[in-house]
């Protein structure tokens, strides 16, 4: 769930969070990030964005909450 400015593009916004999420999950786990065959992209080039129809803040959060987190 995010909240930006209007006037940034929203492929810059995507860009940028992963590029930063990228560099800081290759430090943070660095040896059991599995690069095979994925050379220095570590993130696809696409994305989604949806709205949220008016919904209200705290439902938004309880759904992304509620998503499922990979194994660690």
């Amino acid at each position: 769930l995010v909240h930006y400015p209007s006037k940034l593009a929203l492929s810059k916004l995507v860009n940028s969070l992963k590029g930063v999420s990228s560099r800081y999950l290759r430090a943070e786990y660095t040896g059991r990030v599995n690069r095979t065959g994925m050379g220095s992209v570590f993130w696809s080039r696409s994305y989604i964005a949806a709205s949220c129809g008016g919904a209200p803040l705290s439902i938004i959060r309880q759904y992304i909450e509620g998503q499922r987190r990979p194994l660690s």
